[in-house]
């Protein structure tokens, strides 16, 4: 008989007393086996369970190993993706859960146990209001597991839950990880085994950054990655995780390394078979970008980040976890959650870009991917190397990022236009009696509750001020703008002005493409066709409105503007155009077009399942959703491959 440790089993004695429970412990600690036993027990009871994950690509992980163990009793609903959503075991993100409880709670009766992963999102400066929403909405029928690495602040979320649902919600804490944690630093090209070794290297300032004056150009050079790969081999550091904070800098690392081979002549032979296995099964052969990893790849080593195709990713994926691939360079939505530990990871640097600026690493994500260093039942200890610009960092910084304490977690609540709609469909002007149910409410200073109130109010006053409401009901163009999260105000525009009406499927494949994509700074936009450049002026009337209403009203951040920066390449997608000819069009990586057109099928079709929807519009969208949804671009096919 499996035996648990001690926090599983007290966790575990939560549940089956009928508990809810929030669980905090290290990555790596074995928190998923919490949710494996909620799961067989909602089956052996007749009872579903839902099963949230902060992004699709951890959904889908989830549901590839749920699926062996569970079959047709597991299904997934990701927004391009629903395969079996009636099973009584359903994957979602947590997007979706929160659509569900807004618009269709209904379908949400017989499942009796929500499980969240990675619950620490509430601090999420893009998802946290999607979490937050989705516990204080959370069906009074449902039992709650919020798994989350380390987070100091457990008890006051856990009474924050308990406050609003008035029942009890248990805390489980674990602060010791199963495999300890070696730390290693390189600087100045030498590598050291501890802390305090590393202050007596030469060149090293005491004080933060911004105390010293050194070029921030200077040390970084001498740190060379042979030295580096050298040390982690003869201590048998391999399979080694290597983080970066850019995909560039992935792909550099990668083929800077390459002049090492790192596989004997029989594991090379072996990773080749595998690797063009795997690229005929999900039809990559003839892809430039799988041909160029194919040198890596024989060398043992390879990259892995968002600009990827997702079937490549996929490929990467499973040939790390052959473990013939020695070295694997990547960025850090690889530690999230997805199970690849390794015997060594490797941070390129300390700091990263947080949203607005530069800075030191948080702890907490820190420990996120620093815990994917050991193997449970493999290893005895995980290695963790550091790599450090003196310029940019110093011994105290350095330190408060490894030794500080994890950050305690903070609500990022920003209601958005549609979830203001469905709540006032529900509650009209009580809605203003949800926000003292908030996290935000719960852990902010009264300044800071009068703000968020505010920005509530002025968010419903401009719904009501421009029909989206009238006379305390809402109208056709709010019923468009509920379905509708995140772009709801320049669709709705759009629709009312029967402009959607209007455009044909390729036009529609523009307008979709352009609510959704984020260009890179200075990203150059290529020649708009003429029915691109029509689309867009209409668009940019609309924006430029919006942009007003909210200036004049004080709501920030503003509303996502179009970006028609993928007209030409959706445009040709949708005559029918091989993906090799479509790249040419844009200067997007060929993940980013995979995953922006996959956006653009989900946001379609959340215009098609709007009740307010003509019968003709629903049509056209069906078909644009379908041309577009094909090949690389289906998920749902990926996933049936694997």
């Amino acid at each position: 008989m499996f035996k648990y440790d001690r926090f599983q089993q007290e966790a575990i004695d939560h549940i089956n007393n009928g508990h809810s429970v929030i669980v905090s412990a290290p990555t790596g600690a074995g928190k998923t086996a919490i949710a494996e036993h909620v799961i067989d027990t909602c089956i052996n009871n007749n009872t579903g369970v839902i099963y949230t994950a902060p992004i699709k690509a951890l959904s889908n992980q989830k549901f590839r190993d749920f699926q062996n163990r569970l079959g047709d009793n597991i299904g997934i609903l990701t927004g391009d993706i629903s395969l079996n959503p009636e099973a009584p075991v359903l994957i979602m993100t947590t997007e979706i859960f929160r659509n569900k409880i807004l618009d269709d709670q209904e379908s949400l009766k017989k499942y009796r146990w929500i499980i969240f992963d990675e619950v620490h999102y509430l601090d999420n400066e893009e998802r946290g209001t999607v979490w937050e929403e989705s516990l204080i909405f959370l069906p009074s029928h449902m039992n709650l597991l919020a798994l989350s690495a380390t987070i100091p602040n457990i008890k006051q979320i856990a009474e924050w839950i308990e406050s609003i649902h008035n029942k009890p919600v248990q805390t489980v804490v674990e602060t010791e990880r199963p495999v300890p944690l070696h730390f290693l630093f390189q600087c100045q090209n030498q590598v050291v085994d501890s802390l305090p070794a590393l202050k007596n290297i030469k060149g090293l300032p005491e004080l933060p950054y911004k105390f010293h004056r050194q070029n921030p150009r200077t040390g970084y050079g001498l740190n060379k990655i042979g030295p580096l790969i050298k040390h982690i081999r003869e201590r048998e550091g391999f399979p080694c995780i290597y983080f970066v904070f850019g995909r560039r800098r992935a792909e550099d690392l990668a083929k800077d390394l390459c002049r090492f081979d790192l596989l004997p002549k029989d594991d090379c032979v072996k990773i080749t078979a595998l690797y063009e296995e795997l690229c005929r099964k999900f039809d990559l052969t003839r892809e430039r970008s799988a041909q160029e990893m194919s040198d890596l790849v024989k060398k043992g080593i390879a990259f892995h980040h968002a600009g990827m195709l997702p079937t490549l990713k996929e490929v990467i994926e499973r040939l790390f976890t052959s473990r013939l691939l020695k070295v694997i360079f990547t960025t850090e939505t690889f530690a999230l959650g997805i199970n690849m530990p390794s015997r060594s990871v490797v941070f390129d640097d300390l700091r990263k870009f947080y949203g607005r600026y530069v800075r030191n690493l948080k702890t907490r994500d820190f420990y996120q991917m620093a815990g994917r260093a050991g193997r449970r039942g493999i290893d005895t200890e995980g290695f963790v190397y550091c790599r450090i610009n003196p310029a940019k960092l110093s011994y105290n910084d350095i330190n408060r990022v490894i030794y500080g304490g994890p950050e305690e977690v903070h609500s990022q609540l920003n209601t958005s236009y549609a979830t203001i709609l469905n709540l006032y469909e529900k509650y009209r002007d009580d809605l203003y009696k949800v926000y003292p149910l908030s996290l935000h409410y719960f852990q902010c200073r009264k300044e800071e509750q009068k703000e968020a109130l505010r920005l509530i109010e002025a968010k419903l006053n401009l719904l009501k001020d421009n029909d989206y409401i009238k006379n305390g009901e809402l109208t056709p163009k709010g019923q468009f703008a509920k379905t509708v999260y995140g772009y709801e105000l320049l669709l709705s525009e759009l629709y009312e002005r029967n402009v959607l009406e209007q455009l044909d499927e390729f036009g529609l494949g523009i307008m979709a493409a352009a609510a959704v994509f984020e260009p890179r700074k200075n990203q150059q936009m290529l020649n708009l066709s003429k029915s691109a450049r029509r689309i867009r002026a209409a668009c940019e009337e609309i924006y430029a409105r919006i942009k007003q209403l909210e200036i004049s009203r004080r709501i920030y951040p503003l509303s996502k503007e179009p970006y028609f920066h993928l007209s030409g390449s959706i445009e040709s997608w949708l005559r029918g155009t091989s993906f090799e000819k479509t790249l040419l069009l844009t200067d997007t990586d060929e993940g980013e077009i995979v995953r922006y057109f996959r956006m653009s099928v989900q946001i379609l079709r959340e215009i098609g399942d709007s009740e307010v929807a003509s019968p003709l519009l629903k049509e056209k969208i069906r078909e644009t959703a379908r041309v577009i949804n094909r090949d690389i671009i289906d998920a749902e096919k990926q996933l049936r491959e694997t």
